[in-house]
């Protein structure tokens, strides 16, 4: 199976200590975020574990402790956006991020480590020659550490809408995403990095734009020289290209406080949640109540036995 850490907090930069501690367990309980007595329970053996796909702003508190995760297959999935602390409010500053990048590339190689530029939008700030400029800028430095750059157009959630008001954010229209689009795709070619979307219904393909999967089964079975059978996720939205994942991750607990994140909807929410975290727990915050039903989920390798391509180059 493949776990996802995750879509919904920042785990290698908040919560590596309870990630490595759930590691050396060998299991971690997930709260259905729809209603608090259903518990899943995900082993997390390796046997079990085809791929661990991180989910991060900030990799930093993770990266001398990923010698523990020599027998997993892993990636990462690296927002590097240069928007400041207006609205990235506690993501590190733009120099220090790509430093952090960099190092971790060179620890575990530019194919396992995938550059975020997401999500597109504009401000009464921040226009159309802003992002050009530094996207040229993160670009020229990212390139020989990284093999992709992923892009996304900014989704507007009632939930987090009043928290980008006073930013007067302004959404993009086809033709602005195609104009924007292209020319980044012209800076990506320049500095040798492919470039795909996330989960758009706009097709960029006549620009060399791709839609991509954030959760990839070409990327891990070329990462694991084992081929991987895995379904498309039923519960992403149709346009998104990911594979099938367990999310190990908890809504309303990223201390980023990114003013559009669709995750973190209810500060005071966000606020409690952390105050609950205990890197002892199997759940990312709280304890059991004893209340709980716990359903263990059914964990299958996805490998298929059968030789892959790189093995089949070796003999």
């Amino acid at each position: 199976m493949i776990i996802s850490a995750s879509r919904r907090t920042d785990i290698p930069a908040f919560y590596s200590s309870w990630f490595f501690n759930r590691i050396k367990e060998g299991f971690l309980y997930v709260r259905n975020p729809m209603n608090r007595k259903q518990i899943s329970k995900i082993m997390l053996n390796k046997e079990v574990v085809d791929c661990i796909v991180f989910w991060t702003k900030n990799p930093k508190p993770m990266m001398d402790k990923l010698r523990k995760l020599s027998e997993y297959v892993y990636y990462f999935q690296y927002t590097l956006n240069p928007y400041g602390n207006q609205i990235e409010k506690n993501v590190p500053k733009l120099e220090k991020s790509i430093i952090n990048f960099k190092t971790l590339s060179d620890q575990i190689g530019p194919d396992r480590i995938i550059w975020r530029y997401d999500p597109i939008f504009y401000t009464n700030g921040f226009n159309y020659f802003d992002h050009i400029h530094f996207f040229k800028k993160i670009a020229k430095n990212l390139s020989k550490y990284t093999s992709k750059c992923v892009i996304s157009f900014l989704d507007v959630y009632k939930k987090c809408e009043k928290n980008m008001k006073s930013i007067q954010f302004q959404s993009l229209d086809e033709t602005e995403m195609f104009n924007i689009a292209r020319e980044l795709s012209l800076i990506c070619q320049e500095n040798d990095i492919k470039i795909e979307t996330c989960a758009e219904e706009i097709d960029l393909s006549r620009i060399g734009v791709m839609r991509g999967k954030c959760i990839d089964d070409e990327l891990i079975s070329n990462i694991s020289h084992k081929n991987i059978k895995v379904k498309k996720d039923k519960t992403q939205r149709d346009v998104c290209g990911c594979v099938d994942s367990i999310d190990i991750g908890a809504y309303n607990s990223c201390k980023h406080n990114c003013i559009y994140c669709y995750a973190n909807y209810d500060i005071d929410t966000v606020f409690k949640n952390i105050q609950q975290h205990d890197p002892q727990s199997a759940l990312l915050y709280g304890h059991l109540l004893g209340d709980e039903k716990i359903t263990e989920r059914k964990m299958i390798s996805l490998f298929d036995l059968k030789p892959s391509a790189y093995q089949m180059k070796l003999f």
